[in-house]
């Protein structure tokens, strides 16, 4: 008797591990990923107007967004680069631009394959990237850059033949930026660009300007929704003198206003409640579970957030941030 009850308990015990092993799996909660938004903006070049020729300034930024699981390897990733001209003439006028396209945005019309030569558009080639990096880690990735910033064999086979050192000098800001999220690896990331020029004519006294600042705004997207949001702005101005000759300083470095952080200064100069930073973070958290369109609603008429978002502690102009998120 003894025998068969000890023999029962076994089998007992056996079928509650079998049970125990068999729903294991489906109680574990799904793994979550790090979001990283990444700017890399090229030293800009100036070229002096002339009688014959407009003056200008020129910069390429290139942006990165990606999802990284918790062995660093990147589970998505979307790239995009804005590369600016501005113009100014002989006589220290600006010239305003009619509007800015990413190379992305501009699609076939960037035209690579019909004046280049090339086998596919820019944006055929970063999507090949895209594809080429997922899976890789950030060491994996920056291995990838081979002569002539160009990529490797593996890179260009999958269809991406253009230099690739700019997106990958994105990618690894964005991996070192990367933050814990509840994101799972069914979040859609996507990065978005917006330009806005202002443009001062040059005086006597004072040099003309043609500014950019260029927001970029990086979300992760369920069900057409942000889900999670990174905000970024990089703001150029190409200065010029009344004979059309730049004065812009092209040997200091260019960082985003989230990488100045404290230094950007808008508290000790500029009287502000937050720095530029902190005031992006209150506009992108007020982004989360909401569309494109709803987004545009965060704005108000005065070009600063509705009186909700200001509470949250964002005070600046926001129509950069709402440009940008429209295109997501």
């Amino acid at each position: 008797m003894k025998k068969l009850i000890c023999a029962l308990l076994c089998v007992l015990m056996l079928a509650t591990a079998l049970v125990a092993c068999d729903k294991a799996p489906s109680e574990q909660p799904e793994a979550t990923l790090k979001m990283g938004l990444g700017v890399y903006t090229a030293t800009p070049t100036t070229t002096d107007a002339t009688e014959e020729k407009d003056g200008q300034g020129k910069v390429a930024i290139t942006a990165a967004v990606i999802s990284v699981d918790a062995d660093g390897k990147v589970v998505a990733c979307q790239l995009d680069t804005a590369d600016l001209t501005v113009k100014f003439t002989a006589d220290g006028k600006a010239i305003a631009n009619d509007g800015f396209k990413t190379k992305y945005e501009q699609g076939a019309d960037y035209n690579m394959v019909t004046y280049g030569g090339a086998a596919k558009e820019w944006f055929e080639q970063a999507d090949a990237f895209e594809t080429v990096v997922v899976g890789k880690t950030l060491a994996e990735i920056k291995a990838l850059v081979a002569e002539g910033n160009k990529g490797t064999a593996d890179v260009v086979a999958a269809g991406c033949t253009i230099m690739i050192n700019e997106f990958v000098n994105a990618i690894e800001k964005a991996a070192q930026g990367a933050k814990d999220s509840d994101l799972t690896k069914d979040a859609i990331v996507k990065v978005t660009m917006a330009a806005e020029q202002t443009c001062t004519d040059a005086t006597e006294d004072k040099a003309g300007s043609n500014k950019i600042a260029t927001t970029i705004f990086a979300a992760a997207l369920k069900d057409g929704k942000v889900a999670l949001a990174s905000s970024d702005c990089v703001e150029i101005d190409f200065t010029f003198d009344v004979a059309g000759k730049s004065t812009f300083d092209a040997s200091k470095e260019i960082k985003s206003k989230r990488e100045k952080g404290d230094n950007y200064n808008m508290v000790a100069y500029g009287g502000a409640v937050a720095e530029w930073y902190a005031q992006a973070d209150a506009f992108d958290a007020a982004c989360v579970g909401k569309t494109a369109s709803e987004i545009a609603g965060l704005m108000g008429e005065d070009g600063k957030a509705v009186a909700d978002v200001q509470a949250a502690g964002c005070t600046i102009y926001v129509s950069g941030f709402v440009a940008a998120a429209s295109k997501i």
